[in-house]
């Protein structure tokens, strides 16, 4: 067998540890009795237009059709409304021919840097990022390189960056909004970005690639914008998800595209589909393909998760806790009050909260707490958070 899958399948991710540990204890005490903030699994429902479409679907659809394959790539018809919507919504110059629908974000990602990459290349990961991305990248055989964020904005290391992109760098691998913390890449800082690529690329003779992970687009708070890549950065590829914005993370529907802007747009689309052939990640789930037109722009109630992130970041804050603000995304980074995130965490588990540290992230000293969970839990925790400071006697 393969013993580094053998090793992936022993051994899961510190949230899915902590996201089976919770459900364990949930049986053990009752799901009243434990708190737990370690997976970002949508607590809102999906908007009505989904229940709609879908009844519409299959009700009034030939079922043959329904539900049989779709070209490998994805319907055409739903690709020519995702491009239609893009360039509507932000003059994107998608097309739709460069568009593949993926099951969820993380094939999109997969797909994305298996076509992109061969052993020894390198691929920029802007830490803290998401734990499963080393996973990803390694599996092809090229090699993580890290960047640290400014610890006060959260914005990468611009001086970090340029030092870490070598002749060997294939590619830069954003994800805005950010998990887990929630901030948002600034247009400021994507056009120094896309000025340092362009120079790189210049100086290497080599083309880098720029992937955009936005499963978190539409989830910002206030008069954030996010931009969009594909205007700043010719090599681009963007991966998307509706398992956030349309509460559907069960149903795992996706897309990526590539940015026609690359004079060498085609050929990577090619290795895009030729990847998704080798992985047999070809014909993403129809039904939900066909859903995807009528709620393109259409978003659950993402005015609970704004509410759950004042509540958390003000009695967290009153209580003591470092807490970075986050401009998107639902997850709050807290400041460990400890240099042991894990053994912080551990303390908190005596208390019934369950909280990611973050040293799979890239960015020890820290915990991640994803809020998108109902706003009952959130008050009933807030006396063990309180308890939790007063244990390191945090200032209030």
């Amino acid at each position: 067998m393969n013993e580094k899958m053998k090793e992936l399948g022993t051994r899961r991710s510190a949230i899915r540890e902590l996201f089976e540990y919770g459900k364990k204890r949930k049986a053990e005490i009752g799901d009243e009795n434990v708190y737990d903030f370690s997976i970002g699994n949508p607590s809102v429902p999906a908007p009505e237009i989904v229940r709609e479409t879908l009844v519409n679907l299959l009700t009034k659809t030939d079922p043959v059709a329904l539900h049989g394959y779709t070209s490998a790539q994805g319907d055409a018809k739903v690709r020519a409304a995702i491009a239609d919507y893009l360039n509507k919504t932000y003059g994107a110059g998608v097309d739709s021919n460069l568009i593949y629908l993926t099951v969820g974000a993380a094939a999109s990602l997969t797909v994305s840097l298996t076509a992109l990459l061969n052993p020894g290349d390198e691929v920029v990961l802007l830490a803290p990022f998401f734990p499963e991305y080393r996973v990803f990248v390694e599996r092809t055989g090229a090699k993580v390189v890290t960047v640290p964020a400014d610890p006060e904005t959260f914005q990468p290391d611009m001086d970090a960056l340029q030092e870490a992109i070598t002749e060997r760098t294939r590619v830069l691998l954003v994800n805005s909004p950010n998990n887990p913390t929630g901030a948002v890449l600034s247009e400021q800082t994507v056009k120094k970005i896309a000025a340092l690529l362009c120079e790189k690329q210049k100086n290497y003779g080599t083309a880098i690639w720029l992937i955009a992970d936005e499963p978190y687009r539409e989830l910002v708070w206030g008069d954030v914008k996010v931009p969009y890549l594909t205007n700043y950065y010719d090599r681009t590829i963007v991966c998307y998800s509706f398992s956030k914005s349309l509460s559907l993370p069960g149903e795992r529907i996706g897309y990526l595209l590539v940015s026609p802007k690359s004079k060498d747009a085609a050929d990577v689309y090619a290795a895009v589909c030729g990847a998704g052939r080798a992985l047999g990640f070809v014909c993403a789930p129809s039904l939900f393909q066909y859903l995807i037109p009528a709620c393109l722009g259409k978003t659950s109630d993402l005015s609970v998760y704004a509410g759950n992130r004042e509540l958390l970041v003000q009695a967290l804050t009153a209580y003591g806790f470092r807490v970075i603000s986050p401009d998107g995304a639902f997850y709050l980074f807290v400041q460990s009050p400890e240099p042991d995130a894990n053994a912080f965490c551990e303390r908190a588990k005596g208390l019934e909260l369950l909280l990611v540290p973050s040293d799979s992230f890239g960015c020890p000293g820290y915990v991640r707490i994803s809020y998108c969970v109902s706003t009952d839990m959130i008050r009933r925790s807030l006396p063990a958070f309180e308890k939790l400071a007063a244990s390191y006697g945090l200032p209030t």
